[in-house]
C-alpha cells in the first residue's frame, strides 16, 4: 500500500543541473521540483540528482536529501573527508537551512514554533504522522512574510532534520503547503501544480577552510 498509487515520475529536463557553487571539495545544487534526489529502486527512478551530477563530477556523494517535490539548495561532497565533515556538521545540527512555503489559509500567529514529534505513517509510507508516544522529537519555526487571498507565504526554519518535517508540521497547524500531494486537501492541491516549498538558504562550514558559506537560491513561485 502507498500513498501515491497514480504517480508516474516525469523529471524535469530544464534546467539539467543548476550549480550554485563549486570547488575541489563539494558542489552546491538547486535541484527542481520533481527530482529525485537519489535514485529508487525501479529502473524508472534511475534519473535523480546524485546520478546527474555524478555524470559530470564521477567522485560525487550526497550528504544530505531533499523530497523529491521540493525544490532548492543540496550540498554534495566531492571527496570522502569532505562527506565526513559536512555529514557531521548536519549531525551536530551546525548546519542553517531556511526554507520558503506558500500554505493554505492564513495563521493564527506571525511566528511560532511547532514542536511535534514524528514518526513514519507505515501503512501509508511514505507519509509521516505525529507520534507522541513513539515520535522523535521535531521542532520547525515559522514566520508569516505575506498573507494572500487565500493562502500565506512562510519562512520556516527547521531546527531538526526528520522526513516530511515541515510538510506535516504545516498541516498539523491547519495550513498545509500548497500542492502536496501526500498532505494537502483538494482546495489546497488545486492552487499548484507543483509543492509550493523550497529550500532557499543554506549555511554551514567549508570543510577544508573552514570559512563560513552562506548561499542561496531565489524561491522559483
Amino acid at each position: 500500500m502507498v500513498a501515491n498509487p497514480d504517480f508516474i515520475y516525469r523529471p524535469p529536463m530544464s534546467p539539467y543541473l543548476d550549480i550554485v557553487y563549486q570547488d575541489n571539495d563539494i558542489v552546491v545544487l538547486n535541484k527542481t521540483s520533481g527530482l529525485l534526489s537519489v535514485p529508487g529502486r525501479l529502473p524508472e527512478h534511475q534519473d535523480c540528482l546524485e546520478n546527474r551530477v555524478k555524470s559530470v563530477l564521477p567522485t560525487a556523494t550526497i550528504v544530505h536529501r531533499l523530497d523529491m517535490a521540493t525544490s532548492g539548495l543540496l550540498i554534495m561532497a566531492l571527496n570522502k573527508p569532505a562527506h565526513v565533515h559536512v555529514s557531521r556538521q548536519f549531525e551536530q545540527r551546525k548546519v542553517s537551512k531556511k526554507y520558503r512555503a506558500r500554505v493554505y489559509g492564513h495563521l493564527d500567529k506571525t511566528e511560532g514554533e511547532v514542536n511535534l514529534p514524528l514518526i513514519c505513517d507505515w501503512p501509508n509510507r511514505p507519509k509521516q504522522k505525529v507520534d507522541h508516544e513513539h515520535g522523535k522529537p521535531s521542532i520547525t519555526k515559522f514566520q508569516v512574510l505575506a498573507i494572500e487571498e487565500e493562502t500565506s507565504l512562510v519562512e520556516l526554519t527547521p531546527i531538526t532534520g526528520r522526513s516530511h518535517q515541515l510538510r506535516v508540521h504545516m498541516l498539523s497547524l491547519g495550513h498545509p503547503i500548497i500542492g502536496d500531494r501526500l498532505y494537502a486537501h483538494d482546495s489546497a492541491l488545486a492552487l499548484s501544480e507543483r509543492l509550493q516549498l523550497h529550500a532557499y538558504t543554506i549555511s554551514f562550514h567549508h570543510p577544508v577552510t573552514n570559512e563560513k558559506l552562506s548561499l542561496e537560491a531565489p524561491c522559483p513561485f
